[in-house]
């Protein structure tokens, strides 16, 4: 009779690892190689790493300081721009006001030397009286004008009254006047103060028509003591032209 076969094989116990123990043990091995690598490398580069860093942390510190004093100048810079700004401005205001000055100083000197002549024991000696006036066009169109008042006869009296002209010229070929009321586009135009005891300057401004040409002015003067009318060529102030 045969013998049953059984389904069990029996395979004996080697000694030693298996191929999967070894490849586990190499890649324990590798690992801890790779490990030992690093610590060594580390421990060999920790000097130069430490210089390394405290030089990164004296250049950021450098470099902080760096831009601090970069901001302190750029704001320094502002501040003396606009200083300069400043100082410039106020040097044209001076300098203007400075000009201005000047320009009363010359024009004060031109009146105690018209004085002088005015009262000086040489003067010639004249009631009131109208000693110049002139003309000054405008961007307007209209004319500013500029009459001077004297008087050296009677010393400490008051010359008080009004003054009131009218233009003398040719209008669309024909002789023309433009009156003290046309002169200033308004009817019943009362005439201009005047209070003085040597001299006195007058200024205003009046309208000339358009197709009209000057040729003479026609000053009167009336007051409590008296009055004056004299007659002048048109003149524009400051060129001593005639027009």
């Amino acid at each position: 009779m045969t013998e049953p076969v059984s389904r069990f094989r029996v395979v004996p116990r080697q000694s030693g690892l298996s191929v999967r123990g070894w490849a586990i043990a190499i890649g324990v091995a590798w690992l801890l190689s790779l490990a030992a690598a690093w610590m060594l490398a580390t421990w060999r580069a920790a000097p130069g790493l430490g210089d390394a860093r405290g030089q990164l942390r004296a250049a950021e510190r450098t470099a902080a300081e760096r831009q601090r004093q970069l901001d302190e100048l750029n704001q320094r810079m502002v501040t003396l721009s606009r200083s300069d700004q400043i100082s410039r401005a106020a040097n044209t205001e001076l300098q203007s006001s400075l000009a201005e000055r000047d320009e009363e100083i010359a024009a004060l000197r031109a009146d105690v030397a018209f004085y002088e002549r005015l009262v000086g024991a040489t003067a010639q000696r004249k009631g009131l009286n109208v000693h110049s006036i002139e003309f000054t066009p405008t961007e307007a169109g209209t004319w500013n004008y500029r009459a001077v008042l004297t008087q050296n006869l009677n010393r400490g009296a008051i010359s008080q009254g009004q003054l009131r002209f009218s233009v003398e010229g040719v209008r669309a070929g024909k002789l023309a006047t433009v009156s003290w009321d046309d002169l200033h586009q308004k009817p019943g135009s009362p005439g201009q103060d005047y209070s003085f005891r040597y001299f006195q300057e007058l200024t205003g401004n009046v309208m000339l028509p358009k197709d009209f040409t000057p040729q003479r002015v026609r000053v009167s003067l009336r007051g409590g003591a008296g009055g004056a009318d004299q007659t002048f060529d048109w003149t524009l102030a400051g060129s001593g032209e005639k027009r």
